[in-house]
């Protein structure tokens, strides 16, 4: 399994963020080919103290192989041009093998 992380920086505008993440860019990810799962949602600390990031998006695929195949679909190729959309705070991308105990 492939996993890959989307850590999205705190937007100057939440709500716009979250409207356009929610109606356009999780659909467009969700659309990608040989995606095994997706899933994101809102950060947050146990203590309410601000967390180091604002959304977490986690996409698996079942190898590197096939992820490197979605992401260069045309399904792939549009969700990372809407990044430019919402994505104005910033993000960090992770990726890797997974690997179970």
């Amino acid at each position: 399994m492939f996993r890959i992380t989307v850590n999205y920086n705190h937007p100057e505008d939440p709500e716009h963020f979250l409207n356009h993440y929610r109606t356009v860019h999780a659909p467009l990810t969700a659309s990608m080919p040989g995606i095994s799962s997706f899933e994101w949602g809102v950060c947050e600390n146990l203590d309410g103290s601000q967390p180091e990031h604002f959304v977490v998006g986690v996409l698996t695929f079942p190898s590197k192989e096939v992820a490197i195949e979605g992401l260069s679909s045309p399904e792939g190729q549009k969700g990372q041009a809407d990044l430019a959309n919402f994505a104005f705070a910033g993000l960090t991308i992770d990726m890797h093998e997974v690997i179970t105990a």
